[in-house]
């Protein structure tokens, strides 16, 4: 083999190893500029300070949750054209935005120009939310009440409700919400179902699924638990407990599904409103109620679907004010419990 040709081998050789390297790295970034979430989207709010470096704000956008990759993001903005171009200032990003539209945004200065936070607490009704947003000052209560009464919403996990009120109860998604003075009720309606779709994502229908039952029930049930659990370890027992029930066509009994038959929050039931005549009252009639008495949380709807394995079949408030529950297997265990919560609300 002459030098020459063992030469130009070398040079082939290195030129391929090149190519190679430049295709894999190039396969790399693509996958760090995809989004940072699919089908599921979370809201997040980032703010850029004046003179951030396209270092500083890849760094910020990499801590926020909105890219993969902060490396990545300052490569792929050089190579569009956008360095040294982004502005600063407050952004609302979701998190199914992919690089382009992240960029667009920075480079367009979107920035939120005014917005009232908001914070929606779990286990909400829908009167409480549109109550709470009008004293913010971003609905009109009635106008937003009259749209869920009327309005059909177009979204999956809404399809054929009709035995509840407001067929959106239980999906209006609790959360800090950042709503610009301008936000229409439908938009903010919108929102709040929009982030409910983002948290209930694939893994979740896949295990509803697996337990045999349909979104609905899942959100029914964890409106129960949102409402039932002070402390959020119990949670997944008290999910335990009514799937026992459940499973055994035991009346579930639960005092929040009187409450939201009778329209108010009662600290304690006299026994004729465990009577009261209505689908909700779990004292009367066995499995879930038509729908969710509340909007639950990511930590409820969680334990619905991953309840923990016990042997117990009822719970009661203890009464140290601990917010906690002493759980039981039988009903004598129940009784005697009872006695002991009491005797605790009286020393």
């Amino acid at each position: 083999m002459s030098r020459a040709y063992a030469g130009w081998h070398k040079l082939l050789i290195v030129f391929c190893l090149g190519l190679l390297i430049f295709f894999v790295s190039s396969d790399m970034l693509m996958q760090q500029v995809l989004p940072v979430s699919g089908a599921e989207s979370n809201l997040v709010l980032v703010e850029i300070p004046q003179g951030a470096s396209s270092g500083n704000i890849a760094e910020t956008l990499k801590q926020a949750g909105v890219v993969r990759n902060n490396l990545a993001f300052r490569v792929y903005a050089k190579f569009k054209g956008y360095d040294g171009r982004l502005k600063a200032g407050e952004y609302e990003f979701y998190t199914a935005m992919n690089m382009d539209e992240i960029l667009e945004k920075l480079y367009q200065g979107d920035v939120i120009q005014s917005y009232t936070r908001i914070t929606l607490p779990e286990g909400f009704r829908v009167e409480q939310v549109a109550a709470r947003l009008e004293a913010q000052g971003v609905v009109e209560e009635e106008v937003f009440l009259e749209l869920l009464l009327e309005k059909q919403f177009d979204y999956w996990f809404l399809k054929d409700i009709t035995q509840s009120t407001y067929p959106v109860e239980g999906y209006l998604f609790p959360d800090t919400y950042y709503l610009e003075d301008d936000d229409a009720e439908e938009e903010i309606i919108h929102r709040m179902l929009r982030q409910f779709e983002g948290v209930f994502n694939d893994t979740y229908q896949q295990r509803a699924e697996e337990l045999g039952m349909t979104v609905h029930e899942v959100v029914t049930l964890a409106s129960i638990i949102e409402r039932e659990a002070r402390l959020k370890e119990e949670r997944p027992i008290i999910s335990g407990v009514f799937h026992n029930r459940l499973q055994r066509n035991m009346l579930l009994q639960s005092c929040a599904t009187v409450q939201y038959a009778l329209g108010e929050i009662k600290p304690k039931l006299s026994t004729r409103d465990t009577e009261i005549d209505s689908p909700y009252n779990t004292y009367l009639h066995t499995g879930l109620p038509p729908g969710p008495i509340a909007s639950p949380g990511r930590d409820a709807i969680h334990a619905a679907l991953y309840p923990e394995e016990t042997d117990n079949l009822y719970f009661v408030l203890r009464g140290d004010n601990s917010g906690g529950h002493y759980f039981s297997r039988t009903l004598q265990e129940h009784l005697e419990n009872q006695r002991k919560a009491v005797r605790e609300r009286d020393s």
